[in-house]
């Protein structure tokens, strides 16, 4: 587990170099003033291109500025590097992507931002506008990936804040985090609705120093999800619910696979989730693994699988699943003053792999039940400790 005190040094120099732009002297690119207009038949993009290009293009701070308003946009990269390390991009109004998912067909991301270092997205509302590709998807019919697969993507970049800014209704996931490093992420507030396939919450993959603060979401998939490579993640005061709680997974699809390392999540509430704390492997083979997760101080409130490890993961319904033992090895889970309610019988599930049982799993202080009694468990392949209060109590294997 990474230590308190290496994390908040790390926390003190990230907001040192994290952006800071003073408006005296700050150099200001608005959307406006290069044809961006605030009407639902204007297409931005261009305008927002040409503001970017002219702040990164800009040794001096800069600040990116979209005014109040709802502003249209198709699918648009903000790319890096830049000649200056301090660009702020204000939004006081409102991006929309194209509702007709078609228009931008299968381009990945809406919103993107790639080799950038030194960037703070300030404010602003981002509506994906996913609403006609989830009706395609809940009716069964052939749909494409989606238009904004992400409504907003940080690739390959360093030392970025993202402050107080809501992502709505994305097509897939509303923000992922890959191959960065020191990105914080503080009062965003994520929201589609519970029914909304594969709309994941915020993702982190290939990543490392990533904090998540202060943050509400209400989603249809994961609430947040880490994925391989997934390393020295904090996330606290964090609320989520509907969704699928949060996740670390699914891993071990491929056999070369990056592990998952020093994770942190604590104060959070978790309110009407399909899962609670959750670690999903597929059951294949893979060089994969989870090391080194705390669970501290979380609250349940009627929450299914409010516990879970599952190496047997398969969204499939039973249908077309590996039926191998899973790879990845589990170790060092911890748990740590839980309390709540189950609202499925079962509030303890670790479900571990037959060939890498989980390792170092430790309960202290949990207290979860089911219709007002005692909650139940399951525990296969699992090896851990139990201290203090405990409820239910597992029964090691």
């Amino acid at each position: 587990m990474v230590k308190l005190s290496s994390l908040f040094v790390a926390a003190v120099l990230f907001l040192v170099v994290a952006p800071a732009v003073s408006a005296t002297r700050a150099s200001v690119y608005s959307v406006t003033s290069y044809g961006g207009r605030a009407e639902p038949k204007t297409d931005s993009t261009r305008a927002f291109s040409e503001a970017w290009k002219r702040a990164c293009s800009d040794p001096r701070p800069s600040v990116v500025y979209v005014p109040y308003g709802k502003f249209h946009l198709r699918d648009i990269a903000f790319e890096g590097p830049c000649k200056s390390n301090a660009i702020v991009v204000r939004i006081d109004g409102t991006l929309v992507a194209p509702s007709d998912y078609s228009v931008i067909g299968n381009a990945g991301n809406w919103i993107r931002f790639h080799k950038v270092d030194g960037v703070r997205i300030s404010g602003g509302i981002l509506d994906g506008q996913g609403t006609r590709l989830w009706s395609c998807k809940l009716a069964g019919k052939d749909c494409p990936v989606g238009t904004t697969e992400i409504n907003l993507h940080i690739a390959n970049s360093k030392n970025v804040v993202i402050d107080r800014l809501s992502s709505v209704n994305s097509q897939k996931f509303q923000i992922a985090i890959t191959d960065s490093q020191n990105v914080k992420l503080q009062r965003v507030t994520v929201t589609a609705p519970g029914s909304s396939p594969n709309t994941d919450g915020i993702h982190v993959e290939r990543s490392s120093l990533v904090w998540i603060l202060n943050s509400t979401i209400s989603t249809g998939d994961d609430c947040i999800s880490m994925g391989p490579g997934a390393r020295n993640v904090w996330i606290e005061r964090v609320a989520c619910g509907p969704g699928h709680g949060i996740s670390i997974g699914s891993l071990g699809w491929k056999f070369q696979e990056p592990g998952v390392e020093n994770i942190t999540v604590k104060r959070v509430h978790l309110s009407d989730t399909t899962n609670g704390l959750r670690i999903k492997t597929w059951a294949r083979p893979s060089l994969g693994f989870v090391s080194n997760v705390l669970f501290h101080h979380v609250v349940m409130d009627g929450v299914k699988n409010p516990i879970l490890i599952d190496q047997h993961y398969c969204p499939g319904h039973g249908q077309n699943c590996p039926s191998k033992a899973s790879g990845v090895r589990v170790s060092g889970i911890r748990y740590k003053s839980i309390r709540g309610t189950s609202s499925t019988q079962v509030a303890v599930r670790f479900d571990c792999s037959e060939s890498n049982p989980c390792t170092g799993i430790t309960m202290h202080d949990v207290a979860l039940t089911y219709l007002g009694k005692e909650a139940a468990v399951t525990c296969v392949n699992a090896r851990g400790t139990s201290s203090g209060f405990v409820t239910p109590l597992v029964r090691w294997s």
